[in-house]
């Protein structure tokens, strides 16, 4: 896992402010992959906190089973290992779950003890294709939640393997891999593409402000064909303007 990492705290706060979306519309002007679908996740996930806003942290991964005892007696110190493992990553970190008894959900990893103890362990959140419960707890915690759904009990909820690649709803993570959620989804920006990340997403936030979304909101008194000139002059705009900051995707 790659631990040099190129965004400072005050970025990470930065990029709070905005939501996964506007991060992604500054994301593809700067990826070299596809931007099409190749960063955020490609099955429905659902936000429990959406109060909370965005949340952004590294990854750390773990592999979960809830269906199978002997998981407890194969690792009897797995808790202890996988919970030094999780303190020994600089923070913030999001927890990401993939849950092996898909598509049938038997547990919960989370409750109201795992969110108190991740949270002292520098953790802001999770993100699991499993379940959640004690859904008001975590809130207490402060401690956000992207999964599949909720359930009433824990089952044999065992960490069977950390820090390794895991895919969740449908899209691939690996451990120290930057992650920004929120009740939209969450997308996966990797260790190159951090750099530039949070100067890109402003700047086409200020470009949609300052052009399209201006040229529509003033759209109050024009004629039909006076607004619709406005818009494209806007769009035209827009586009340039992308054009010269960004002199063709991933490079600057």
């Amino acid at each position: 896992m790659n631990l040099n990492r190129p965004l400072t705290s005050a970025d990470l706060l930065q990029l709070k402010r905005w939501n996964t979306p506007t991060i992604y519309n500054g994301w593809e002007q700067i990826t070299k992959r596809n931007p099409a679908a190749d960063a955020f996740n490609l099955e429905e996930t659902r936000d429990f906190m959406p109060q909370m806003g965005p949340m952004v942290g590294y990854a750390v991964t773990v592999v979960i089973e809830p269906s199978h005892r002997q998981h407890r007696e194969t690792n009897p110190n797995g808790w202890q290992e996988y919970r030094r493992y999780v303190a020994s990553r600089p923070g913030p970190k999001i927890v990401v779950i993939q849950d092996l008894d898909q598509p049938r959900v038997i547990g919960s990893f989370w409750g109201e003890v795992n969110s108190n103890t991740h949270r002292a362990l520098g953790c802001v959140g999770t993100i699991t294709d499993g379940a959640i419960r004690d859904l008001d707890e975590m809130n207490n915690a402060g401690f956000k939640a992207l999964a599949r759904r909720l359930c009433v009990g824990h089952a044999f909820a065992h960490p069977v393997r950390w820090d390794c690649e895991v895919e969740v709803f449908g899209r691939t993570v690996r451990p120290g891999d930057l992650i920004h959620a929120d009740k939209h989804g969450f997308m996966v920006v990797t260790p190159e593409e951090q750099p530039h990340l949070l100067e890109a997403a402003r700047f086409m936030d200020t470009n949609e402000c300052s052009t399209v979304i201006a040229a529509a909101r003033d759209a109050a008194g024009r004629s039909l064909e006076e607004t619709c000139a406005a818009l494209d002059r806007a769009a035209a705009e827009f586009s340039a303007n992308v054009k010269t900051k960004f002199k063709r995707a991933g490079e600057w």
